[in-house]
C-alpha cells in the first residue's frame, strides 16, 4: 500500500511547492527572492530540526556524511540559482528551462550513472508534461532569451535533479524525517550569508512572518517530508516529472487568487501537464502491482 500511495505523496509535495509563487507575490515588496528562498530554508529547518528532537526518531549511525553534505550544497544550489535565473531571463524561460530540465537531467543520470534505462512510458509523459510547461508560460510574456540566464536555469535543473537522486540514497537507509531535517539545516546553513546581504527588516511584519511560516513549513519542511517518503518507493526520474505538478499548481492559484488570465494555449498546456503526470502514476501504479504479485508467485 505504500508503494502504491509514494507517487501521491511526491504529487502532494509539488502541489505544495506550487503555493510558493502566490506566497511570494503577497509578500512585502522589500523582500528580495534570494532572501526569500534564504529564509524558507531556515525556517524550513528549523521546524524539521524541532519535529525530530519532539519524536526523537534520530540516529547518527552509521550516517554518510559526504552524501549528506552533497544533497544539502545541491538544495542551497538550487534556491539563488533559480531565482537569479528568473531575474535576469524572465519568469517563463527561467521557470521553463529550469524546472523542464529537470526531468530530463535527472532520467539521463540515472542511466549513465546508475545504469537505470528510463521507461518508454516515462519518456512519453515526460515529453508530454514538458510540452504542456512550455505551453503554459510560453505566452506569459514577450520572450527573452540569456545565455546567463539560460545557464543559471539549466545548473537550477541540475541541482534539483541531483538533490532527488541523491536524496533517494538517503531515505532508503535512513528515516525519512531525519534525512530532510539534517539536509535543510545544513542547506539553510550554507545560505545564511545570504541573510545578511538583504535587507531582512520585512521579515518582522505581520505578512513577513506569516509568509516565512507559510513556505518554511508548508511549502518546505511538510513539502520535502513528503517528497522523501515517496522517494522510497519511486525512481528520482519519475519523482521529478511528477514534481512539475508544481508549475501547474503555480499557474492554477495565480487564476483563482491573484486574478491572473490565462489563454486556450496555456489552458492546453495545462491539460497536457496534466495528462503527463496522469500517465506516470497510473504506470507507476501497475508497476507496483506487478511488483506486489511476482513477490507473492515467488513465495
Amino acid at each position: 500500500m505504500k508503494g502504491k500511495l509514494s507517487p501521491f505523496l511526491v504529487l502532494l509535495a509539488a502541489i505544495l511547492w506550487g503555493t510558493t509563487g502566490t506566497t511570494q507575490a503577497l509578500a512585502p515588496e522589500t523582500a528580495h527572492p534570494i532572501a526569500i528562498g534564504a529564509t524558507r530554508l531556515a525556517v524550513g529547518g528549523i521546524f524539521l530540526v524541532l519535529i525530530v528532537l519532539i519524536i526523537g526518531k534520530f540516529n547518527f549511525k552509521n550516517w554518510p556524511i559526504k552524501t549528506t553534505i552533497l544533497a544539502s550544497m545541491s538544495m542551497a544550489l538550487y534556491q539563488p540559482l533559480f531565482f537569479s535565473a528568473v531575474s535576469i531571463t524572465g519568469v517563463a524561460i527561467g521557470t521553463v528551462v529550469a524546472i523542464g530540465s529537470a526531468p530530463i537531467l535527472s532520467g539521463l543520470i540515472e542511466w549513465l550513472y546508475l545504469k537505470i534505462r528510463p521507461s518508454k512510458v516515462w519518456w512519453y509523459s515526460t515529453f508530454l508534461s514538458i510540452l504542456g510547461c512550455l505551453m503554459l508560460f510560453g505566452n506569459k510574456e514577450s520572450v527573452y532569451v540569456d545565455p546567463v540566464g539560460i545557464i543559471m536555469s539549466l545548473g537550477a535543473g541540475l541541482s534539483f535533479a541531483s538533490y532527488t537522486l541523491i536524496s533517494r540514497n538517503l531515505v532508503v537507509n535512513h528515516s525519512s524525517l531525519s534525512v530532510v531535517a539534517v539536509v535543510f539545516t545544513l542547506s539553510a546553513i550554507f545560505l545564511s550569508p545570504f541573510l545578511f546581504i538583504f535587507d531582512m527588516s520585512w521579515i518582522t511584519s505581520f505578512r513577513g512572518v506569516s509568509v516565512s511560516l507559510q513556505l518554511g513549513i508548508m511549502a518546505t519542511g511538510i513539502a520535502y517530508l513528503l517528497f522523501a517518503k515517496g522517494l522510497i518507493h519511486v525512481s528520482s526520474s519519475t519523482a521529478v516529472t511528477l514534481a512539475l505538478a508544481e508549475p501547474l499548481t503555480a499557474a492554477l492559484l495565480g487564476v483563482f487568487i491573484l486574478g491572473e488570465y490565462l489563454n486556450r494555449t496555456s489552458w492546453l498546456g495545462i491539460f497536457l501537464l496534466m495528462l503527463g503526470i496522469g500517465i506516470l502514476i497510473w504506470s507507476s501504479k501497475n508497476s507496483g502491482s506487478q511488483k506486489e504479485l511476482e513477490l507473492v508467485q515467488n513465495e
